[in-house]
């Protein structure tokens, strides 16, 4: 599975629970100021020393963000935990664009090219400044920094372009640091690796 659809369902899943919690907490508020009103009850109730609301109220929200943290933290494994096979890719950073260079060391500025079906790593650093490697489509977001390895994943499933952007204020043109990710069919991909031409 594309470890972005795990990020997906974690959000989803967050956002879900809040919205019902959102919901569910607005309309017992609403129902306690309509019917505990000061003038059908001038004498408000005690509460204190109510043993099962007190572990309701701790023991639910507790399991609540248990089962958030669980969801985040297995979406987050997938993100790490990278395939044997994948193929791997150096992206360096740099005022102002991406250069990537492959196994056979073809190297690209600004365009990304990667087989459709395959897992891909990239092995991420900067020249320069603090960037970050960003590739929406693929919920993939890294810093890269000088002197610093770090990397990222994704599986190429679906063929098409897709943007690669620096979310790292690095200077004047920072705006201009953009790619293209291109994932074409293997075939073509094999073709591309040994030809001359990005």
């Amino acid at each position: 599975m594309n470890p972005g659809h795990a990020v997906d369902q974690a959000l989803w899943y967050i956002l879900g629970i809040s919205a019902v919690l959102l919901f569910g907490i607005t309309v017992v508020m609403v129902y306690f100021v309509i019917r505990y009103r000061r003038s059908k009850h001038p004498v408000p109730a005690d509460i204190r020393d109510n043993m099962l609301l007190e572990i309701v109220w701790t023991v639910i929200p507790t399991l609540i963000a248990l089962s958030m943290f669980y969801i985040g933290w297995t979406s987050y494994l997938g993100l790490r935990e990278v395939p044997e096979d994948a193929i791997e890719i150096e992206v360096y950073g740099q005022q102002y664009s991406w250069i990537f260079v492959y196994d056979n060391d073809k190297e690209t500025e600004n365009i990304l090219v990667v087989p459709q079906g395959k897992a891909i790593k990239f092995n991420i650093t900067s020249v320069d400044v603090l960037h970050s490697f960003y590739i929406p489509a693929y919920r993939i977001k890294v810093d890269a920094v000088k002197g610093l390895q770090t990397y990222a994943w994704f599986f190429a499933d679906e063929v098409g372009e897709y943007d690669v952007m620096c979310t790292e204020y690095c200077g004047t043109d920072h705006s201009a640091m953009v790619s293209v990710l291109k994932i074409v069919p293997e075939e073509e991909y094999l073709e591309w690796l040994e030809s001359e031409d990005e």
